[in-house]
């Protein structure tokens, strides 16, 4: 057919009569020859092209429709399975009479993916170096070729994992015998990916290969530019196994050290004594966590807060439902004044009309404040407990952690840390740990190294 020589209506008749007025034949197996003979020939191509790109379009829409419709259902829309499924035969025959597949967990491939997710959230790994643990392991894609930070990056953000499938806008029930991943997990990663892209309010480090506990989250309290991790050319016996010999890890003012900044504090730091200040610290802040009941932090510090919000928000209704039923009433007497049978005249009607509209108008401001109110504490309530039982599932995770699991809950914990002279340290949380009644030392001084 001659429409499908281009995809855009407007343009293809020109492309075809250039091709007439060129002495290129045009022809079409099911409508012969195209020619520009007269006037006429011009305007039956052009309706021709607009009439079929018009139907492009309904096609377009009853199959993103009819696909999204399989997916809502619970049915894979079909092409290649993602990594970590395999096709398999549903026994349901589509209306070409041909059977259709299902999505079936590929154990073995959803190791892989449970991998990844896993070194992306509790260790902080990004896709590169994934791609390249992954590939140490020994696994390989499909194809057998070594993972590529792409497919790595591609599997952490595919919602399919959490047992929910998708086609555009459409998305499906979550379908227990499909999910690999919690969706809890899906949303963590995804929280990581978008603060790693941000560095306002960034509570994820970038980066966690360096050897120490602050890497990538420790400034110059001088000069506000971010130290750096470095190691000394000397090597010495370890405090800890005297048998072990190590570098020193220090940090460095790395716009001290590029002459960018005009600090006047130190050059560099110790690394081990703040990460040790901060390590005391923060096991100080789950020490304190664990020995209080969660009911005594989060319930009891808005409990009476919520209970005057709900008060003040009945309070407001009862108000708002009585001026209605007066206003109501009010209304109704208009039916008898007009008969003659009301006690009220009608001006007088009017007035107290008016003062009961714009009571009810400003009653409603109120209830609808109110309301907001009483639904913000609560959402407030949720955030807090969600956030008490993150710091205590860190808490537990943080004593037997490696230095990677540790690092990244230093940083959902803390924002950032401020090193001076003579290792003052100023710490940054992340989280308002007053709301947790717990009030902390932002300064923390200690004799220097």
């Amino acid at each position: 057919m001659f429409d499908r020589i281009g995809r855009i209506a407007d343009e293809t008749p020109f492309v075809v009569e250039w091709f007439a007025k060129n002495r290129i034949e045009v022809w079409s197996t099911q409508e012969g020859e195209q020619r520009f003979d007269n006037h006429t020939d011009k305007l039956t191509n052009y309706i021709r092209f607009w009439q079929a790109d018009g139907e492009s379009e309904k096609t377009s829409i009853r199959t993103k429709t009819a696909l999204g419709q399989l997916v809502e259902e619970g049915g894979f829309k079909g092409g290649v399975a993602p990594y970590g499924y395999d096709l398999v035969k549903s026994r349901r025959i589509n209306k070409c009479n041909h059977e259709v597949f299902a999505l079936a967990v590929n154990e073995a491939e959803a190791t892989v993916v449970r991998i990844m997710y896993d070194k992306y959230i509790h260790e902080g790994y990004g896709p590169q170096r994934i791609a390249t643990y992954i590939n140490g392991l020994g696994y390989r894609t499909r194809a057998g070729k070594p993972w590529h930070h792409a497919s790595v990056r591609n599997i952490l953000y595919n919602l399919t994992y959490t047992g929910v499938l998708r086609s555009g806008e459409s998305r499906s029930q979550v379908i227990p015998e499909l999910q690999i991943i919690p969706p809890e997990l899906f949303e963590a990663a995804q929280n990581i990916r978008t603060n790693r892209s941000q560095e306002v309010e960034r509570v994820v480090p970038r980066q966690t290969v360096g050897k120490a506990l602050l890497s990538g989250n420790v400034y110059c309290g001088h000069c506000g530019a971010r130290l750096s991790l470095t190691t000394n050319g000397k090597a010495y016996p370890c405090k800890d196994d005297p048998t072990r010999i190590v570098k020193r890890v220090r940090y460095i003012c790395y716009g001290k050290t590029r002459k960018q900044t005009e600090c006047n504090g130190p050059t560099g730091y110790t690394a081990h004594i703040p990460d040790g200040i901060v390590d005391k610290l923060v096991r100080g802040i789950f020490e304190r966590m664990r020995a209080v009941p969660k009911s005594e932090i989060v319930n009891a510090r808005y409990r009476e807060k919520m209970e005057e919000r709900k008060a003040l928000l009945q309070a407001v209704r009862a108000d708002f439902n009585k001026a209605t039923a007066d206003l109501e009433s009010l209304r109704g007497e208009v039916i008898k004044a007009i008969r003659g049978e009301s006690s009220f005249s009608k001006e007088l009607l009017g007035s107290l009309i008016a003062e009961g509209e714009a009571s009810c108008t400003k009653l409603q401001e109120q209830l609808n404040k109110a309301q907001a109110d009483y639904d913000e504490g609560k959402i407030v309530l949720e955030a807090l407990n969600a956030q008490y039982d993150n710091i205590i599932s860190w808490a537990d995770m943080y004593d037997t952690a490696s230095l990677e699991p540790k690092r990244m809950i230093v940083n959902c914990l803390i924002k950032r840390v401020d090193v001076y002279r003579d290792y003052k340290i100023h710490v940054d949380f992340a989280i308002d740990l007053e709301q947790f009644g717990m009030g902390t030392e932002n300064i923390i001084a200690i004799p220097a190294a």
